[in-house]
């Protein structure tokens, strides 16, 4: 959008809805990156690259018509080839084997299986196990009962004999322990914990707050030793490093900003170089195409159209056509002569066969009191199916 100014009487701006017009002139060409080291490194390296790579670029061109021609010629149909080879080697005899082999016999060894095995285990199961698994389950039901009777009848009155025995023995032993573990309890307070305490207030506790001082004393000196230590090594690494981090910022970085702009020339050099070589290799099998078109594809033409194609019209009509008119009619004489030797044939079968058997009775004609094909039928007269005598 374009808004003007406003004009000296007072208008309002106007705004301009038009696009700008598209135009080569209105892009922006990219920036080349780099100073007067670019430009200066940029025609040479180009010029140089140029002349390497272009026979490259046409050896590579040269060699992709090559292998295109290959693939169409050879690859292609060899690979075609060797796939129909491949399946009627491998695929096929294998598919006829399992089609016409492994299923049929698959499906008779499944009908022997069912017929051998699976029909008599059901007649077994159905027939000879399924009612002695009944009576088994009848005996197991009466066996039970039985179990059950003596389990409520005799089993049961038994335990509870014993188990009122047991808990009178609970409660005699129950009264022993309670005394055992009173005398335990007092031999044990007077006997471990009145000297373990005795111990940990006189001997322990001392000797512990001893070892404490000596700790900290211990880690105060490793304390100091370590930062001495540490400031050796801050000094050490300060001289080894910093000091080479110096030579990075103002030797190395300038060196390898110099090589990245080299190093980027040439990239550029080299997608140019292979552009441009694509070019001169396709002018050049433009050429090399139209030269080969001119001195042998276009004789080989001129000599097919003015000198082949009227010899082999001529060829075809003073030989060939009078050779194809005496075969078509040779074949046609042929073609009576079996036909008329057929017709006697079939004339002497008849013959032979009439002197053997006599002639063959012919159907008589039933009178049927219809009117004849060519007759017309009529109203009114004496020549239709009702009326006709």
């Amino acid at each position: 959008m374009d808004l003007e100014k406003p004009s000296r009487e007072g208008a309002e701006p106007r705004v301009d809805l038009r696009k700008p017009p598209a135009g080569p002139h209105l892009r922006r060409e990219p920036e080349v990156p780099g100073g007067c080291l670019a430009v200066a490194i940029r025609i040479p390296v180009r010029i140089v690259v140029l002349v390497l790579v272009v026979p490259v670029r046409m050896a590579w061109d040269a060699l992709v018509v090559a292998g295109r021609f290959l693939n169409d010629v050879l690859f292609r149909p060899l690979g075609r080839a060797l796939l129909w080879l491949g399946r009627a080697v491998f695929v096929w005899p294998f598919v006829g084997l399992w089609r016409y082999v492994v299923v049929p016999v698959g499906k008779a060894l499944g009908w022997l299986g069912n017929v051998l095995v699976v029909v008599p285990l059901v007649w077994l199961y159905r027939y000879v196990l399924t009612p002695v698994g009944h009576a088994a389950a009848w005996a197991g039901r009466g066996i039970g009962a039985a179990l059950g009777w003596v389990y409520g009848h005799l089993l049961t009155p038994l335990g509870h004999a014993v188990l009122w025995v047991l808990k009178g023995l609970g409660a005699v032993l129950a009264a022993i322990g309670t005394g055992v573990y009173t005398a335990v309890a007092w031999l044990a307070r007077y006997l471990v914990v009145v000297p373990a305490v005795w111990l940990y207030t006189w001997v322990l506790a001392p000797v512990g707050r001893a070892l404490v001082w000596c700790a900290k004393g211990l880690v105060w000196l490793v304390s100091m030793v370590v930062t001495g230590i540490g400031t050796a090594l801050y000094w050490i690494a300060r001289i080894l490093l910093v000091l080479p981090l110096a030579l990075w910022r103002w030797v190395l970085t300038p060196v390898g900003r110099v090589l990245a702009v080299v190093g980027r020339e040439i990239l550029d050099a080299l997608g140019h170089a292979w552009r441009i070589a694509g070019h001169i290799s396709l002018a050049v099998g433009r050429f090399l195409g139209t030269l080969f078109r001119w001195i042998f594809v276009e004789p080989v033409r001129w000599v097919y159209r003015s000198v082949l194609t009227p010899v082999g019209h001529v060829v075809r009509d003073t030989v060939l056509r009078p050779a194809a008119e005496a075969a078509r009619s040779v074949g046609r004489a042929t073609r009576q002569a079996l036909a008329a030797a057929r017709e006697t044939v079939r004339q002497a079968r008849a013959d032979v066969r009439r002197m053997l058997f006599g002639e063959p009775r012919r159907p008589r004609p039933l009178d049927r009191r219809e009117p004849s094909g060519r007759e017309a039928r009529t109203l009114g007269s004496s020549t239709t199916a009702l009326t006709k005598d």
